[in-house]
């Protein structure tokens, strides 16, 4: 009996290596497990208690009756279930199934392995308490409702994995009606760690942003969020394009947003595809579709071209196809250079957020968030290959932290009273 561990590239490889293995003569296979699935039994979280409650006594005041005082003091006011409750560090973790990963609308069971991850990673990374929210409707108005209600036990929302165009106006009525941070990290997370790679690339090939061409493939949650955050970053010329061409004035378009898209991008109002309007780019930015950009539109752009293609699990053009042509290579993928991943965006947002007790997290503070991630990586650091910090680098959260904090009391959106805890005064 042998209990071996294979490293395989994919589930294919590892079925042409069992199939291989049942071919050797005297060998039996009694059992094949995957590591991955080993890790998800049972599920990847849990509630564990802060207090130890061993004695009648502790009980008596974790439960009732000593609780109801607590519970008294919060009613008189409601301010203190920030120090008094979990509220000050809990997030939750919406997502109704509907735009999961590369895998689509896949429903809210199939969808709590990842949020389950999410939360793992927000309190790996930031301390930070979150708990998965998968919600069996897609009725945006129900969602809506839903929130709302819950919202008093958590200090902010994430949102997640919501499908366009739902998810704008998800997010728009839940940070009107909420005094809490809500953010959704699909469209916000990638544009923070887009503008925070793009601002050190730019150092390498000596451009401004006020100066480039941007042409940016796919104008769905994640596309409008980064056009969004490169205009107030100062960003001038920026050009969507989706399967149909061109997003431009010139046109009438069914989807409200496309139609606003259309009035703030394409200053010079082109027309044509992808390849017509790439011409000169200084940037290529995809959130959209695997291999739409070729090899004869890279050449096509600027000098000392960027190319951030951020299309999971297979980017818009392929890595090594496009190095000889560009001068800087990102894309969302951990096994090449520069990845765009939001885990460097939002448990530091979060982070500050809650600390700060943000009524909501505004555009300077996810510019702010940008600009720190990009400061993690020093000049003597920064090269073609390395214009992102690595996920596990200990400085991103507290620089992102700090800034946001900042950005947050600049424009006016933090709390700044103290909170009192309350209890007996000897009065």
């Amino acid at each position: 009996m042998r209990d071996i561990t294979v490293s395989a590239l994919d589930t294919k490889q590892c079925d042409l290596i069992i199939e291989a293995l049942k071919k050797i003569r005297g060998v039996k296979i009694v059992n094949v497990s995957d590591r991955t699935f080993l890790m998800h039994i049972g599920g990847k979280i849990e509630t564990n208690s802060k207090i130890p409650v061993k004695t009648r006594d502790d009980l008596s005041r974790v439960y009732t009756p000593g609780v109801a005082r607590v519970c008294t003091a919060i009613a008189e006011d409601p301010r203190k279930a920030y120090s008094l409750t979990i509220k000050r560090n809990t997030v939750a973790v919406v997502s109704d199934g509907t735009a999961v990963l590369g895998l689509g609308d896949i429903g809210p069971y199939a969808a709590m392995p990842v949020m389950e991850g999410k939360a793992m990673l927000f309190k790996q990374f930031a301390g930070v308490d979150a708990f998965p929210v998968c919600l069996d409707t897609k009725d945006t108005e129900e969602i809506i409702q839903i929130v709302k209600a819950i919202a008093p036990a958590f200090g902010g929302i994430n949102l997640e994995d919501i499908s366009a165009p739902r998810c704008f106006e998800i997010e728009a009525r839940l940070k009107e009606e909420l005094d809490i941070p809500v953010f959704h990290d699909d469209q916000h997370g990638t544009a923070v760690v887009l503008l925070a790679g793009l601002l050190n690339a730019l150092k390498i090939v000596d451009k401004k942003l006020e100066d480039i061409k941007v042409v940016l493939t796919g104008i769905g949650a994640a596309g409008i969020a980064c056009t969004k955050i490169l205009l107030a970053a100062g960003v001038r010329n920026i050009i969507g394009v989706d399967r149909y061409g061109a997003i431009h004035r010139d046109e009438t378009y069914e989807n409200p947003y496309w139609q606003e898209y259309a009035q703030i991008t394409n200053p010079y109002n082109l027309k044509g595809s992808l390849s017509d309007v790439i011409v000169g780019a200084d940037v290529f930015i995809g959130v959209s579709a695997p291999g739409i950009l070729k090899v004869e539109d890279v050449k096509k752009m600027a000098r000392d071209p960027i190319v951030f293609a951020m299309a999971n699990p297979v980017p818009e053009i392929d890595p090594e196809l496009a190095e000889p042509y560009v001068r800087v290579m990102a894309t969302g993928r951990s096994d090449y250079p520069n990845q765009i991943n939001n885990v460097l965006c939002f448990p530091g947002i979060f982070r500050g957020a809650l600390d700060c007790r943000a009524k909501e997290i505004n555009e300077e503070m996810k510019l702010a968030a940008a600009k720190a991630i990009a400061s993690v990586v020093t000049e003597d650091e920064l090269n073609e290959t390395y214009i992102i910090p690595s996920v596990f680098n200990s400085k991103v959260v507290e620089r992102v932290r700090q800034a946001v904090i900042e950005a947050a009391y600049r424009t006016g959106v933090a709390r700044k009273d103290n909170i009192p805890v309350g209890g007996y005064t000897g009065q």
